[in-house]
């Protein structure tokens, strides 16, 4: 079984009937926060059942979206200045259609990780032109799949949904219930002090100095990446009632579902990961800066930090899991707004371009003793509709980044979470054996 392109092109932002035609040499110059991020094409993955929306609602919604959702139509380019950013040229989507004979949807990719999944969206490695790429893969049994790809220094997960529920609005007739057009970055928001008041540090955090023993992109860990597995755990309801219970038991206040699960999955791993006990773990997790910096409402871009909780081996599997999720509330609660301003007072100081400072957002094939985890559970990812009703799942494309981690809601709508784990294949069966273990 494989997939079979029929085509392929540019779906061009198509604006309201009566509305002036944008300036199209606008340059949107990256913000700091642009800056800093992974600069990676993410992709994710959605499954229609059949009777599933026509490819001609589909493209004509695109189209809209992209009128509104400018940078999404643009491409990244230097400005006049040089500085990096993104060019609004309405040069638009890339909007591929695919099908797969004598498969169902399930049979050709069952709703969990797999190699398979990278024959669902367009092309992630080379120079792509698009800032967004679009593939609709149909099945024999009438289902769709839907790959969406998009670069990830242009918009966060955030800013992503938001442009994904307002396409599925659009494609059903109905307004798009976004500002118009969002707001983005200018060089008048997010302004550093004058003079810049640098009250945290940032080198060894979001830049680091270069030298011969810093890791190049790729490596990293342990053991090679090519035994790498990916496992979806599936954490019901209960189960997740139950971790919260035991992980706030004597706590005013308890700890999020986020931080509860999280604080699972990091003694887990490191308890299949067999480290020793001396060893430092840390975990670096996306902390969203818009109601830290108050953002305008509907605000369209990257506005991301991380956060890094780090414990010893000995702690995280000699205490108990209060003190892996207090660990990891600490350090998210410590990101405030006064962090976030000075990161971008730091940015402005002359102090990278002195130093020759890079950012430290760097891939890497494997992360152990380290995890990474990209929490999707609270966006409206499900809410995506373009007529038939809602996906019945969502998931990842395959990144096999061991202990790169995607933490998403579960189709049942019930609260339950769905994990994306990468391991060691050597280290699966240990992984799975504690996985739903309480202790």
């Amino acid at each position: 079984m494989e997939v079979k392109v029929l085509s392929s092109k540019i779906v061009k932002p198509q604006y309201a009937e009566g509305t002036a035609r944008p300036d199209t040499t606008e340059h949107v110059p990256s913000s700091v926060f642009d800056k800093v991020t992974y600069h990676i094409q993410m992709a994710i993955i959605y499954a229609f059942q059949a009777p599933a929306p026509s490819t001609e609602d589909i493209e004509r919604g695109l189209a809209q979206v992209l009128g509104v959702y400018r940078l999404f139509a643009g491409q990244v380019r230097a400005g006049p200045d040089g500085a990096p950013g993104v060019l609004l040229n309405d040069h638009g989507a890339r909007l591929v259609e695919a099908r797969v004979d004598g498969a169902t949807l399930v049979e050709f990719a069952p709703p969990k990780p797999s190699p398979v999944v990278l024959q669902l969206h367009p092309d992630l490695e080379g120079d792509v032109e698009e800032v967004v790429q679009v593939q609709l893969t149909r099945f024999a049994c009438g289902s769709l799949a839907v790959g969406f790809t998009a670069n990830h220094a242009v918009a966060d997960g955030h800013a992503t949904s938001d442009f994904l529920v307002a396409w599925g609005r659009a494609a059903r007739g109905l307004d798009i219930s976004a500002p118009s057009p969002p707001p983005h970055n200018h060089l008048d928001l997010f302004r550093p002090r004058d003079p810049p008041v640098v009250d945290f540090e940032h080198r060894g955090v979001e830049y680091y100095r270069p030298t011969t023993s810093n890791p190049k992109q790729g490596e990293g860990g342990h053991h090679g990446a090519d035994n790498v597995v990916i496992h979806k755990a599936h954490f019901t309801k209960d189960f997740i009632a139950g971790l919260r219970a035991k992980a706030s038991e004597g706590r005013g206040r308890p700890f999020s579902r986020f931080e509860t699960t999280l604080a699972h999955l990091w003694r887990t791993m490191t308890r299949a990961r067999d480290l020793s006990p001396e060893e430092t773990s840390t975990i670096r997790i996306s902390v969203d800066g818009r109601r830290r910096l108050s953002a305008p409402p509907g605000y369209f871009g990257n506005l991301v930090l991380w956060a890094f909780p780090r414990s010893t081996v000995g702690d995280l599997l000699s205490r108990p899991l209060k003190h892996a999720a207090q660990t990891i509330h600490d350090a998210v609660a410590r990101l405030d707004g006064a962090y976030f301003q000075s990161l971008v007072d730091f940015a402005s100081s002359g102090a990278v371009e002195r130093e020759g400072l890079e950012t430290t957002a760097m891939l890497k094939d494997v992360l152990c003793p380290d995890l990474e985890v990209d929490s999707w559970l609270t966006f409206p990812f499900y809410d995506l509709d373009f007529g038939a009703g809602s996906p019945s799942y969502f998931m990842p494309s395959y990144f096999p980044t061991e202990g790169m981690l995607f933490l998403i809601p579960s189709y049942l709508g019930d609260g339950s979470v769905d994990a994306f784990v990468p391991v060691f294949q050597h280290n699966l069966d240990a992984f799975k054996q504690c996985c739903y273990s309480m202790d």
